[in-house]
């Protein structure tokens, strides 16, 4: 055996044809080299931003995680597949030039870049079929992780929640029980910021974005962790239109509303998959569930509070020194864990609540699909530059999904990675004949058939309006 990297028709990353034609098609050119205005005195860094951010958008779908990493796009035939493929060094000054203002430009047209994208797949379409119609909801969950970096001199680095240095990243996702979840809010904070710094801002800017692709209208509901359980985290959420559901912290407040319900008020619940509880060194696999009447924020002036409920779970105390402490025999006994909820009791029962509440989970594998790509950590010294780094991010993400959806059937919910392996990594040799390029892509692929719907949808695409 013997190899040579000599093949000049030769291109690996193939599927990237379909999917940054329908980055064309949602206007990504164009709203960059109208929105976008990048200047540098004494030099050219600007120049072209939509080829800049495409090559970049590029990069991040084959799976690159740092500038250098999109040489990828620069062997073979690519050239010939693509226009204006910037060089790594090229493309790290450009983000360099970034300002807080350009990185805002930036978060308008990841916006309109959804809104385009929507007028091929219907982004949160909502299905009428669902069995239990009242769960047809658009949910928006709010969340924030920590970006390690290993070097105190990029800047806003610090120690946050975690403990580790980073940069902290706040995303909100939208998704319905018929199409995954998009990412309709991010920004970049400080690594030592708390989480809810900025969230009610935060969350008025994500559900106006939103409405914008909510187009069946299905309520919104906002759900969110502890750390967001704020006045101005519901008032802004309440304000727009949607219901919230916030888990809380167990103060003595809440410890209070729950002493007043009755034993005989718990309801059995089985989870769905059994749970490992580090803390009792125990699978969980079941728990209870009661409510009672709340109203939220009551220390703070009556325009701020919130009347809804309290929903509890509990599951069993299985660590022996916290059950036979005899401090307080109602919490001795068991865990609890609580959320305040505003959604309507006669439409959502106490147990149909809680199991909603729980899919919040479902931000975090956006969390994690994001550090095994794009985010697996930032690539410059610089603050603004890593903060256009996770908005491109972000539109990257969205790009995919919107990929996913027009390919359908079990691809519809794939995830980065799995895209990558099956769609946008398939090699391909480059054929000429007359002006046609002709890819030749290997035989019995096992998702050829996925392919061609893809490339079907996007380079045959019918006429829509774009915004």
């Amino acid at each position: 055996m013997s190899y040579s990297f000599n093949d000049t028709n030769l291109v690996s990353p193939t599927g990237l044809v379909p999917i940054m034609r329908l980055a064309h098609l949602a206007g990504l050119p164009d709203l960059a080299e109208q929105r976008l205005t990048v200047t540098t005195t004494g030099a050219d860094k600007g120049a072209n931003p939509g080829a800049k951010l495409s090559t970049l958008i590029a990069g991040m779908a084959t799976g690159a995680d740092s500038i250098d990493d999109m040489n990828i796009l620069r062997h073979g035939g690519t050239n010939r597949l693509f226009d204006r493929v910037y060089a790594p060094s090229t493309l790290g000054s450009f983000l360099r030039s970034f300002s807080f203002g350009h990185v805002r430009q930036l978060d308008a047209i990841s916006v309109r870049l959804l809104t385009n994208l929507d007028q091929h797949i219907r982004l949160l379409a909502t299905s009428p079929t669902t069995p239990q119609s009242s769960m047809i909801f658009v949910d928006v969950d709010i969340d924030d992780t920590v970006i390690d970096v290993h070097s105190a001199r990029k800047q806003g680095a610090g120690f946050g929640y975690q403990g580790s240095r980073g940069l902290n990243a706040l995303l909100a996702t939208a998704s319905t029980s018929t199409f995954s979840q998009i990412i309709v809010g991010q920004r970049l904070r400080k690594g030592s910021t708390s989480s809810a710094r900025g969230a009610d801002k935060f969350v008025s800017d994500v559900l106006a974005t939103t409405r914008r692709i909510n187009s069946d209208g299905a309520p919104v509901l906002v759900r969110a962790d502890f750390a967001y359980y704020s006045s101005t985290m519901t008032k802004a959420a309440r304000g727009a239109g949607a219901e919230v559901s916030v888990t809380v912290r167990m103060d003595k407040k809440v410890k209070a509303a729950i002493s007043t319900i009755d034993d005989d008020a718990w309801t059995g619940i089985q989870y769905p998959k059994a749970i490992f509880d580090e803390e009792a060194g125990a699978w969980i696999s079941n728990a209870e569930v009661a409510e009672v009447a709340f109203t939220a924020f009551t220390s703070k002036k009556k325009a701020l509070q919130v009347p809804g409920r309290l929903i509890v779970r509990r599951v069993p105390e299985l660590n022996e020194k916290k059950r036979t402490a005899g401090q307080d025999p109602l919490f001795d006994l068991y865990r609890y864990h609580a959320f305040f909820t505003t959604l309507d009791q006669d439409r959502f029962d106490t147990v149909l609540a809680d199991q909603i509440h729980r899919k919040r989970a479902i931000i975090e594998q956006i969390n994690a699909e994001l550090k095994n790509g794009a985010l697996a950590h930032m690539p410059s010294g610089v603050f603004e530059a890593n903060a256009a780094w996770v908005t491109i991010a972000a539109m990257t993400h969205n790009l995919l999904r919107a990929a996913a959806g027009l390919m359908g059937g079990r691809m519809s919910k794939a995830r980065a990675q799995t895209l990558r392996t099956r769609i946008i990594l398939v090699p391909a040799r480059i054929a000429h004949r007359a002006r046609r390029l002709i890819l030749n892509l290997p035989r019995d692929w096992p998702w050829a058939e996925e392919f061609a719907r893809l490339w079907q949808a996007a380079l045959s695409p019918p006429q829509r309006a774009l915004t």
